[in-house]
């Protein structure tokens, strides 16, 4: 009798537990919290490497307190944290919403930055850390993105504590694209496409006059008219490696 009598109370008080346990399992730990505690914490968490959680509490802080100084600092700190965590899709989505949501916030210039810096060493991976590989063997596609993204910054603003870094990381990636042009020149004049190649060349000395490229471009195209007996436009271009240029091998061989 009083075996059946304990299960029955047992059975009434079994929901209020599931109830209570339930309760405190679902519970939000930053219900009531301040837009400061907020910012601490995903700061704490960028600080630590952190950088998914990080997001996640940027994006609740933007969630709860959606106007503000801190909510546009967040949008500003997701895009970094993106670019920290090699995401460089969601950085440049991150970095394209704030400068549509913000186009005159002081720190917009750094929204472009970070666009750019991004997609700067875009293709590169753990393996380049310890095995050192040609950029201008990439493809060119990641290049011709940040070196667009850079120069919007660049134009826009040119007085940006961004620009002088945007226009060095431009100067690379203009040296890495014309070294990409020069690689497939090279590539064509191995396997006998000498118009190819020539092609290649003139496209290098036409598009990227002031690059590290050009004494290569130029050689291809000595080599590749000489090979279609273009005599003419192949002693004009040995003209001009030969002035601008004396001391490439071409030239010594």
């Amino acid at each position: 009798m009083r075996i059946t009598r304990a299960l029955s109370i047992f059975s009434l008080l079994l929901p209020l537990f599931i109830l209570g346990g339930c309760s405190h399992i679902g519970k939000d730990e930053t219900h009531g919290w301040s837009v400061e505690q907020f910012y601490e914490r995903a700061n704490h968490q960028m600080s630590r490497g952190n950088y998914a959680d990080a997001v996640e509490t940027y994006t609740q802080l933007e969630a709860r307190y959606p106007y503000g100084r801190y909510a546009q600092q967040a949008q500003l700190e997701v895009i970094y944290a993106h670019y920290k965590a090699s995401e460089p899709a969601s950085a440049v989505a991150a970095a394209d919403r704030f400068i549509r949501l913000h186009p005159r916030h002081p720190s917009v210039d750094y929204a472009y930055y970070l666009r750019g810096l991004a997609t700067f060493d875009q293709g590169s991976g753990f393996l380049e850390r310890w095995v050192p590989q040609d950029r201008a063997k990439r493809d060119p596609a990641g290049m011709r993105e940040s070196f667009g993204y850079f120069r919007e910054l660049v134009e826009r603003f040119p007085e940006s504590r961004y620009a002088p870094d945007s226009v060095a990381r431009m100067t690379i990636l203009r040296n890495n694209l014309a070294r990409h042009e020069v690689l497939a020149a090279q590539y064509y004049l191995e396997r006998g496409i000498h118009l190819a190649a020539a092609n290649r060349g003139k496209y290098v000395v036409e598009h990227y006059p002031q690059s590290t490229a050009i004494p290569d471009a130029l050689a291809v195209m000595v080599q590749a008219y000489e090979k279609m007996q273009m005599h003419d436009l192949a002693a004009d271009a040995r003209r001009v490696l030969e002035l601008n240029h004396p001391e490439h091998e071409l030239l010594k061989r």
